[in-house]
């Protein structure tokens, strides 16, 4: 029984999956739009607005926290300094998960498309 037991596994290793969820976070806050699968789309859902909702602390404690934990340092800056702002009055629900009618090639994993609203 899984009870409590939360998140996707994707077929790897906890470290491997913990790299690869900071990596598709960064990626998302570069370039503030993704096209990804449906369940990694939503895993990252979850990541990306609990660092949105520490960023919008904005104080030295919180940008520290974000530098330790997305790798990379232009991305960790980014949501603080541009994005963070932008939902100061937003109580929750920064980002947007558009489900596409196209399925990968290979898997025929359904695609979806998430981004900051």
């Amino acid at each position: 029984m899984r009870h409590h037991v939360r998140g996707r596994k994707f077929n790897r290793k906890k470290g491997e999956r913990q790299a690869f969820i900071k990596g598709l976070v960064s990626n998302l806050v570069i370039q503030g739009k993704i096209q990804t699968t449906e369940a990694r789309a939503k895993e990252l859902r979850a990541k990306t607005e609990k660092l949105v909702t520490l960023a919008k602390k904005q104080n030295l404690h919180a940008l520290r926290l974000l530098i330790e934990r997305i790798p990379n340092k232009a991305a960790a800056t980014k949501l603080y300094y541009e994005v963070a702002p932008r939902y100061t009055t937003r109580p929750g629900g920064y980002t947007r998960i558009k489900k596409t009618a196209k399925f990968r090639k290979r898997d025929g994993s359904r695609v979806a498309t998430i981004e900051f609203v």
